[in-house]
């Protein structure tokens, strides 16, 4: 396993290997007297998770708060599983999304259309959190974790309605689950700082994920803490990109659901995936990522995903 990362400011993140890959879906662990994580990821990553822990010299037992910036499976899917561990941890959820991880079986009804045959191999076993485990926070509401540190938590619409994301007073930084799109660190090695937005199914909303980005960007953090994967201590280009490429996603998908029609709707994402795919490719050629980085690899599989939520966002309206 990749040693658990200092991130400074009393937060280390721990990679959780999501789907088996590094530097994909990692777990926040703020160092406090109120031993706290932001996200799970999914049950196959809890074993990373608690290695994770361990190399940190920390147990699981005196885990404290579990904060899932919201329940799609890759960020919360393990949460039931890891309660196992620790007995004397509360779940921070939106409060869309309490009833879900209290009873997963819609969370796992969903996961199974859209994953099909790998949904065991990638989820299993999704376990209920019990009822009287499960806190909600309102907009605005805040969590004293520490003597210097206050969470505060902000609704943020637009990759799905039961998001929120949560301001760090210590570090100055927002942990924006998949509100402002994915970091690709991967890509630093060719000098760039590259993300993308977020669009999975099925509450994709395009006008909602630029108002909650503009949200977060007034005000005027220095970090933003992705759930895929890791910190950018450039918010500017963060907000940036996701302003640049959101347009050209929504664009992109627009025109190739009117260009088929009449095909399936795994026709047209499967389309979109690939036009999308195309564009995002060319651009890093201009940048001289060459075609047989493994990053590719993970972004080819996100655009699948993205595509589904674009498709299925069209389709409704």
């Amino acid at each position: 396993m990749q040693k658990p990362i200092d991130l400074g400011h009393g937060v280390s993140l721990i990679d959780v290997y999501d789907l088996g890959v590094a530097q994909r879906t990692g777990t926040y662990v703020f160092h406090e007297e109120e031993l706290t994580i932001i996200e799970t990821s999914a049950s196959p990553s809890i074993p990373h998770l608690l290695k994770g822990l361990e190399a940190l010299g920390l147990e699981a037992k005196n885990i404290k708060n579990i904060i899932v910036t919201h329940i799609h499976l890759d960020h919360a899917g393990g949460v039931g599983l890891l309660l196992e561990k620790c007995p004397n941890a509360n779940v921070f959820v939106h409060p869309k999304g309490k009833r879900h991880l209290a009873d997963p079986s819609r969370l796992i009804q969903g996961a199974k259309a859209v994953y099909r045959e790998k949904f065991d191999e990638l989820f299993n076993p999704i376990l209920p959190v019990p009822e009287e485990r499960l806190l909600t926070m309102e907009d605005g509401d805040t969590l004293q974790i520490g003597e210097n540190r206050k969470l505060t938590f902000f609704h943020t619409p637009g990759h799905a309605n039961h998001h929120f994301s949560i301001y760090d007073s210590r570090s100055n930084g927002v942990f924006t689950g998949d509100t402002v799109g994915v970091l690709y660190p991967q890509l630093r090695k060719y000098g760039l700082e590259f993300s993308l937005p977020s669009t999975s199914p099925n509450q994709f909303n395009p006008e909602a994920m630029l108002n909650s980005a503009a949200r977060l960007e007034n005000l005027h953090i220095d970090r933003v803490y992705f759930g895929h994967f890791g910190m950018s201590e450039n918010p500017s280009a963060v907000f940036e990109q996701l302003r640049y490429w959101l347009p050209k996603f929504v664009a992109v998908s627009e025109k190739v659901m009117q260009e088929f029609p009449n095909d399936s709707f795994d026709e047209k994402a499967k389309a979109i995936s690939n036009r999308l795919f195309e564009m995002i490719s060319t651009h890093l050629d201009e940048h001289n990522v060459p075609r047989e980085a493994d990053v590719y690899e993970i972004i080819r599989l996100d655009l699948q995903v993205c595509a589904m939520g674009i498709a299925d966002y069209f389709m409704k309206k």
